[in-house]
């Protein structure tokens, strides 16, 4: 029997398959609010030449876009990788009540690996994070996608 995270977190990891077709790091992320997804989003940053087109960026337009509002109040985000400076900077900025992630991040997550944001008082938003979600499926499409590129 799956828990609701690792519902949602499969979501995320179909968006993740997206962008690994897409040739992108493959990182998919979903922002579920009242129990559906609002918001779905995968790495496009090579495809839109767009360095903040991160997946937590790109689901979170998406998710603003089709409620109407830049706030996300209430709403979770789940997240194949851990998210990096910018993306927790837009998750403070949408008001995004919790962060799910799957893979920890050692070269750039700010959510335990590299450092906790979370822990900063200057915020005027503090997200409550859940990580390593899935972390083995998480981790293994990033590590099979790089083996191939390494050839």
């Amino acid at each position: 029997m799956h828990s609701q995270f690792e519902k949602w977190m499969s979501f995320a990891l179909e968006e993740a398959k997206k962008a690994s077709s897409m040739n992108e790091v493959p990182v998919g992320a979903v922002i579920v609010l009242n129990n559906k997804i609002i918001g779905s989003g995968h790495n496009l940053t090579i495809t839109t030449n767009d360095p903040s087109s991160h997946a937590e960026i790109v689901s979170i337009r998406n998710a603003s876009k089709k409620i109407k509002n830049y706030r996300l109040i209430g709403a979770d985000l789940y997240v194949t990788l851990e998210p990096c400076t910018m993306c927790y900077g837009a998750i403070v900025h949408s008001r995004i009540s919790n962060i799910f992630f799957g893979a920890p991040d050692s070269k750039s997550g700010v959510c335990g690996s590299c450092g906790d944001l979370s822990k900063k008082t200057y915020f005027n938003h503090r997200p409550q994070i859940t990580g390593q979600i899935m972390k083995q499926e998480c981790s293994k499409i990033l590590t099979d996608f790089f083996k191939a590129k390494r050839g």
